[in-house]
């Protein structure tokens, strides 16, 4: 897991530095999901090949809460669909890699994402596709615990447990803290174990930044048969830079010259430490 942890930190420093170059972005649910997206991307979860990205037999990624693209742009780079010089041309205007991902642009995305609470239900789609065309390909989906005040992730839920599609995986980024405040002051999700357990899914919760856990759950979700399964991942907004973390502040900014130098100062120490 030591390789994993240190891809971790190197997606971290890639996060910061592309949105300070672009002098926008989304930071905070970037840093908080990167170990969900390490573990799917480089844990022998996800079935890809950078080489070829239409390959028929790859799994489906769906990005639901597309603000995040800094995190994906990274995976994907460091996986090797583009060259990692390419991520510091984040927002920039001709670049492919734009504040939320096109699927045009970009190798390795199958879905363009932005407005929230559309990619469970493109998930069930490609699912229910695969269910019926007799195909072992498996889908993924990363939704933001704010996107879950959508009603449509709902409707999408209960379709999924309607159709017992076991070849679904959706995995909650639960940071707790959204645009503009905690997601419980806003909108409170109550018991979210139990709201999705309710609605007829099979549920793990877990350590959203232990690698290892990450993998375990993945691995339980690919075992488990008659139900999608959810991974509830506990999180912290902005992880691994210090001042970011659990501050709706840096949901959507991004760090100048200084902030940055502390940043990748964190990231790196952290890094020697090991």
């Amino acid at each position: 897991m030591i390789e994993l942890e240190r891809l971790c930190r190197t997606v971290r420093g890639d996060i910061v530095t592309m949105v300070h170059r672009a002098g926008s972005g989304h930071p905070g649910g970037s840093l908080s999901a990167v170990e969900l997206m390490v573990g799917l991307y480089f844990g022998g979860q996800l079935s890809v090949d950078p080489q070829n990205p239409e390959w028929e037999g790859r799994d489906r990624f769906i990005l639901s809460k597309g603000h995040v693209a800094p995190v994906l742009y990274s995976i994907l780079a460091r996986k090797g669909f583009f060259p990692v010089e390419e991520l510091w041309t984040l927002r920039q205007l001709g670049s492919p890699l734009q504040g939320h991902p096109h699927w045009k642009c970009v190798p390795g995305l199958d879905c363009s994402s932005g407005s929230l609470g559309q990619g469970l239900s493109i998930a069930n789609g490609l699912a229910i596709g695969f269910r019926k065309q007799n195909m072992d390909n498996r889908v993924y989906c990363l939704l933001g615990d704010g996107e879950l005040q959508e009603g449509q992730v709902w409707e999408a839920v209960m379709t999924a447990a309607q159709h017992k599609l076991d070849n679904l995986c959706a995995m909650v980024d639960y940071n707790h803290v959204q645009l503009d405040g905690t997601v419980e002051e806003i909108k409170a999700l109550g018991d979210l174990c139990a709201k999705w357990h309710d609605f007829g899914w099979n549920v793990i919760e877990l350590d959203g930044h232990d690698i290892g856990a990450v993998i375990r759950a993945y691995e339980m979700a690919r075992a488990f048969r008659g139900k999608p399964t959810v991974l509830i991942a506990n999180t912290v907004k902005g992880k691994g830079v210090s001042f970011m973390e659990n501050n709706c502040d840096w949901h959507g900014a991004a760090p100048n010259a200084q902030q940055l130098e502390a940043a990748l100062e964190e990231i790196n120490r952290e890094e020697k430490a090991q």
